[in-house]
C-alpha cells in the first residue's frame, strides 16, 4: 500500500546556493539509503528559478523517476523559490546529517560556502551541539578564492595543486576580501610565485577554519563539505594549521562533498514521510502535514 512507513521511497534535496545549486535523489528501503542522482547546476546570473527547474529535471532524468515518484522534495539553502517543496530544513541541520551519511565517524563539519564558512559540531545523530560562522565578507571564502584564481589567470581546479608546492607562502593577514584582494594585487606587484600566494592564501583561510573549528569544540573527524571541499590545498593547510593548534583533528572529505546540503536535506525528508505515514496524514493534506511533521528542523 502507498505510504506504508516501510515501503522504499523516493525523496529529494535542494540545495540553493550562492553560486549554485545542488539537487540529490535518494532512494530509501527500510533504512537503506541509496543514491539514484546527483547534479550541480551553475547559476552564473541566470534566472534562479530556471537554474533550479533544470536542475530537478536533470536529477530525475539521472535517476530515471517522474516527479509524481517523489514523495518528499525537500530544501536547504535560500529554498524559497523551490516552488516544488514539501518542507524545509536549516542548512547547519543538513550539512550535519549528509556528512554524517558520507562519513559516519565524522563529528563535526566544516562546510566552505561561496560567501561564508560554518563550522558544525554534533553527535552520531547529526543532531547539532554547536556552531560558528565567518561574516559574509570575509576572505575565507570560496568567492574570494574564485575571484583571486581568476585574476592570477589560474583555472580553480588548479588551484589546489598549485598550492600544495608553494614552499615560501605569502600569508594574507586581512580578514576583509577587499583588503586582502589587493594584498594579492601587491603581491603579483613584487615578483611572489603563484603557488607560495595560493598556498598562504590557504593558510590564512585555514587558520580562521581551524579556529571556528575550535570555538565550535570540535575534536576527531571533521567532514569537509561545500564548493571548497576537493581543494587538496586547502585540507593540506586545514591539517598543518591544527597541528600547529595542537588540535586533535582529522580533515576527510567525500568525492561528494558538495552535495552534502542536498543530501541532508533528501535524507531528512525521508525521516519526516515516514512520520506523516505513521501519523497517517494525506499527502495532500498539506497543513496536517505541517502540523504532524513539527515544522522546520
Amino acid at each position: 500500500m502507498r505510504g506504508a512507513a516501510n515501503e522504499a521511497m523516493l525523496t529529494a534535496g535542494v540545495d540553493v546556493g550562492t553560486s549554485s545549486v545542488k539537487t540529490v535523489i535518494l532512494r530509501d528501503r527500510n533504512g537503506e539509503v541509496e543514491i539514484l542522482a546527483a547534479t550541480t547546476e551553475r547559476i552564473r546570473r541566470r534566472d534562479l528559478k530556471v537554474v533550479i527547474e533544470e536542475g530537478y529535471e536533470g536529477a530525475l532524468a539521472q535517476a530515471r523517476a517522474a516527479r509524481s515518484d517523489i514523495r518528499y522534495a525537500a530544501t536547504t539553502g535560500e529554498g524559497e523559490l523551490v516552488e516544488f517543496r514539501k518542507g524545509h530544513f536549516f542548512g547547519m541541520t543538513t550539512h550535519a546529517r549528509g556528512a554524517l551519511f558520507l562519513d559516519p565517524e565524522s563529528r563535526a563539519v566544516l562546510d566552505v560556502g561561496a560567501l561564508h564558512a560554518r563550522a558544525i559540531r554534533m553527535d552520531e545523530s547529526a543532531r547539532v551541539l554547536g556552531h560558528r560562522m565567518t561574516s559574509q565578507c570575509a576572505s575565507g571564502s570560496g568567492q574570494f578564492l574564485e575571484n583571486i584564481a581568476r585574476y592570477l589567470g589560474v583555472a580553480l581546479e588548479e588551484v589546489g595543486p598549485l598550492s600544495a608546492e608553494g614552499k615560501s607562502p605569502e600569508v594574507v593577514s586581512s580578514i576583509c576580501a577587499v583588503l586582502a584582494e589587493t594584498d594579492v594585487i601587491n603581491m603579483v606587484s613584487r615578483g611572489i610565485d603563484v603557488r607560495d600566494i595560493l598556498r598562504g592564501i590557504h593558510l590564512s583561510m585555514a587558520g580562521r577554519f581551524v579556529r571556528l573549528l575550535a570555538a565550535a569544540g570540535a575534536s576527531g573527524v571533521v567532514a569537509v563539505t561545500g564548493g571548497l571541499a576537493s581543494d587538496v590545498g586547502l585540507r593540506a593547510a586545514l591539517s598543518e594549521e591544527a597541528g600547529r593548534q595542537r588540535l586533535k583533528i582529522e580533515f576527510r572529505a567525500s568525492e561528494r562533498a558538495i552535495y552534502a546540503g542536498a543530501l541532508g536535506a533528501a535524507l531528512w525528508g525521508a525521516f519526516r514521510q515516514r512520520r506523516l505515514d505513521r501519523k497517517g496524514v494525506d499527502r495532500n493534506d498539506q497543513a496536517a502535514e505541517q502540523r504532524a511533521a513539527g515544522g522546520v528542523l
